[in-house]
Order: C-alpha cells, then structure tokens, then sequence
C-alpha cells in the first residue's frame, strides 16, 4: 500500500483528518458540555471540526511542500506530541496554556520521568508512532507550485467561509476560548510555548531595583521560609481535616492562617511568594533584596520556578547529597536540613534569611516522597495514572506526604530552637493547591480563572520564638503578605514595607 503514489494534498488531508479524529476527543467534550443544545449546537460542532481540518491541512500542506523531509520530521514530532498531550489530558484533565507549558520546559528529568506509564507508552506508540510510520513510508507526489497555489487558494477561501457562516457564535467562542484553545492539537502546546517564552523575556529581561532599605534592630535574627509544593489546605489538621496530618508540629504553638495562592504553577505561584505586590513586571525578589541590604541569605531546594538568584549561597538538593552521602533521608526532602545548623551558626551577620523550597507533596507519585517509616495511612496508590486509582489509596499516599512536610517543618522548629542566642522565625507556605480526583481533576495546573478551590487555598504556618511578634488573626492573606512579614520581623526599615500587609501586629 505504501508503495503507491498518492498527492500531496490527499496525504494532508487523511493526516488533517486523522488529528482532528484522534486527538481532539476532549475539544468536544468539552464544547458540548458548555453549549445549549438544538440545531446550533450542532452547527457549532461541525463548523468547529471542519475549521480543525482546513487549519491542520494548510500547516501540513505547507510544511511538507516547503519543508519535504525536514517537514515529515516536523510533522511527526507533532504526532507524538499530540499523543502525549492526549495522553495528560485524559489521565491527569490538563489545559495546556502558556503556564502548563511553563511547568513542562521547567521540569526536571526525576519529575517528568515520574509520570512514565505503560498507558503512556501504549498513547505514543499506536496514536503517535503509528502515523510517524505513514508519513515517512507512503510515495508522495509533490506536484507543481501553480498546484500548491492552488490548493492553498482553496482551504484559506474554505476557512474563511466557515468563519463567516459562524459569526453568530464568537461571544460563545470567546467566552470559552480559553478552555477550548488549550485542547486543540496541536496549535495548543505550540503556540503557548511562544506565549511562555515571550512572557518570560518580558519578565525576567532586568529585574526592577526597589528603593533602598537598612537594617533597623540589633538582635540577631533568624527567619526560615519553608515553600511547600502541592499542599493544600483542606488536608491540614490546623483547618480541620479530620485526620492527624500534622502530628509532628502539634506542640510546636504554631499559628496557621488561610492564604490563597496567586497562581496554580510553580513558577508563577513562588515568584507571588517572592514579590511585593501584584505586578507583570519583574521586581527585586525578596532574597536578592536582603541580600543587597546587607542580610546573610542562602537557598536549598529541591524543586525549581524560582526567579533568577543574586546570591552566591545557593545549594541544590543534588550537592547535598554528595555532601552528606550517608545522611538518613538522603533519598527525600529531609537532606536539605542536613549541615543547616552548623551554617547557622557559623553565620557572622545580625541578620539571616534561609528559604527551603520543597518537592513533598508534589504527584503524582506522592508514595515515593517520603521514607517508609511516614506511611501511616495505607494501603496507598502506587500508579501515576491517577483516574484509574482507588481514591482511598490516592488519598492515603498524599495524606503521608502531608505527614512527611509536617516533619520538615517540626525539624526546622526544633533546630531554631536550639539557638537560644537568636530570634527565630519559620513561615510554611505553600506554592499551589493540589486536585486529588475532584471534578475528574487532578494534581494542578487549571487557570486561575476557574481553578478549583483545592488548587488555590493552601495553609499557611507561623512559628516564632518572640512571644512578642504576635500574629494579626486575619481571615485570609495572599502570598504577597511574606515578603512584608520577613522584613518586619527581620527589622529592615524600608519604603517596600507596607506594615497593613505584614502578618505580624505592629509593636
């Protein structure tokens, strides 16, 4: 079969055909579950397939005439992305706008790999090697360019017909343009990842200086900023959840308050905790503007997304393992917390500032995030296809991460406390929420603009050894409060100081 000829534009056209059939299933899903029925509906929902095959068409029309061989391996690297993409979507309920291919970009090789399954590997090879194989294999006459001309003549004339004729339903389109846009392949991953990378120029180009600040107080201080990923606030015993994950913290006097997260990514949602104020613009984060006052700062993580760094104390959780090869938990988020102590200690400024950025509660292998001996709630899920789950065991895996962070902080509390010479300070916060199968969601993600509740709430944990820095009982903060609530407690003086979004009552 393979070895008789076939025109260019039949061969675009079953490949245009075959991508709007296999891989655009959720598109309509989703279409139909948000339009009033009747006949145009219907008319939507035609129009909608017959605008995906004339677009996939003209791109694969172009890119094979243009690119020939060069446009098959472009073609097929579409394919298996579109599989991939199908394959998250359907697993996990994904939008894949500018912020998820953010998450994607930034990911490393241990979390990607975390989400290997043989379900995945089943997606990309029938539905995206499959016909990689068709459009290498299969003779294809090129034709002449009065040919190309014309056919290109003929699908951008077909689409502006079909544009015409639905004219009546763009404020239905861009209502929901948004959801929609994010579900078409492969137009979807594409042209968001040069939205993420053109917001990313933007933002990270230089970052703003804010005015000047000085150290005011003459205590020594110490502040440590815990970020959490994926914890959500509803799973917190200090909220109200009826099981105990917060059994290690329960004498430590902690105050929790109910925050809300800026952003349902990584990367949006810890430069939210890093930054002032609300603002498209890049502005001086909160370690880089200690720094520059003169404060001791360092930085151990074991995730990513964080805005550039202008300090040299900046540690991956990789050189502490080399560093401390035996460590007990050197396998988990404990080994950042190894040699803490001693560089505490060993600091010779008034003034120190220490950030934690943790990986505990991210999916969705949430059993593989802590040691054994925190498995208190079993049996537990084991398989990175989250909607095949039991949702007992998926709760129950999540809930032993919840434990295993509440640990961490109890570790940082009683190391602080052993420094009786200084005034310490720990705030947990954590950068997103997390969907744990609600509304056939899961792990994160969503736009902000209609993300689930569990995506956004997310706790919020005070420890402080200064019985006279009392925290204000607010109803709710955002995570713009920590970069106030650090340079009050640590005493700086500064413009950037707005004591009403401070956490701390004013002495």
């Amino acid at each position: 079969m393979f070895q008789k000829t076939i025109r260019l534009s039949t061969k675009c056209l079953v490949l245009a055909a075959y991508t709007v059939v296999a891989f655009h299933v959720p598109f309509f899903r989703h279409a139909m579950q948000h339009m009033e029925g009747g006949w145009n509906a219907w008319l939507l929902t035609v129009t909608a397939a017959l605008l995906m095959l004339g677009l996939d068409f003209l791109f694969y029309y172009l890119l094979l005439f243009l690119g020939r061989f060069v446009g098959k391996c472009l073609l097929a690297c579409t394919m298996v992305g579109n599989a991939i993409m199908l394959y998250f979507m359907n697993g996990y309920e994904v939008l894949v706008t500018a912020s998820m291919m953010g998450n994607v970009l930034n990911t490393q090789y241990s979390e990607a790999s975390s989400f290997f399954s043989w379900a995945m590997a089943g997606y990309v090879l029938l539905l995206g090697i499959l016909p990689c194989i068709y459009i290498f294999a299969r003779r294809t006459e090129y034709g002449s360019v009065r040919r190309f001309l014309g056919a290109l003549g003929i699908s951008v004339a077909s689409l502006m017909a079909l544009v015409i004729v639905n004219m009546s339903n763009f404020p239905w389109i861009d209502r929901n343009s948004t959801e929609l846009g994010s579900l078409i392949a492969p137009w979807s991953y594409i042209v968001n990842t040069f939205r993420y990378y053109n917001s990313q120029k933007k933002m990270e180009a230089k970052e703003i200086l804010l005015p000047d600040g000085r150290i005011a107080t003459e205590s020594r201080d110490v502040c440590v900023l815990i970020i959490g990923e994926s914890a959500r606030r509803d799973h917190c015993r200090y909220y109200g959840y009826a099981r105990d994950t917060n059994p290690y913290t329960a004498a430590d006097s902690l105050t929790a308050l109910p925050a809300v997260a800026a952003a349902t990514n990584t990367i949006s949602a810890v430069r939210a905790i890093l930054q002032p104020e609300p603002s498209d613009e890049l502005y001086e984060i909160l370690p880089n503007y200690l720094y520059r006052m003169g404060v001791e700062v360092s930085w151990r993580t074991s995730n990513w997304g964080e805005p550039p760094t202008h300090f040299p104390n900046y540690t991956k959780i990789s050189q502490l393992r080399e560093r401390y090869p035996d460590a007990e938990q050197a396998d988990y988020d404990g080994v950042l917390l190894c040699g803490l102590e001693e560089e505490i200690r060993a600091c010779e400024k008034t003034k120190q500032f220490v950030v934690i950025h943790t990986y505990t509660n991210h999916g969705p292998t949430y059993n593989t995030n802590y040691p054994p001996r925190f498995e208190v709630f079993k049996p537990v899920c084991k398989t990175v296809e989250m909607s095949k789950a039991s949702r007992a065991e998926l709760l129950n895996a999540y809930d032993n991460s919840m434990v295993y962070t509440d640990y961490l902080i109890h570790s940082v509390i009683s190391l602080l406390r052993r420094l009786p010479d200084r005034r310490c300070c720990v705030l947990y916060m954590s950068d997103h929420g997390e969907s744990l199968g609600e509304n056939n969601l899961y792990m994160h993600g969503v736009p902000m603009m209609m993300a689930p509740r569990e995506q956004v709430e997310v706790p919020f944990l005070i420890w402080t050894s200064d019985s006279s820095m009392k925290v204000r009982p607010l109803d709710e903060v955002e995570q713009y409060c920590i970069y106030h609530s650090v340079l009050d407690f640590l005493g700086i003086d500064s413009p950037v100081l707005n004591p009403s979004m401070s956490i701390f009552e004013r002495k």
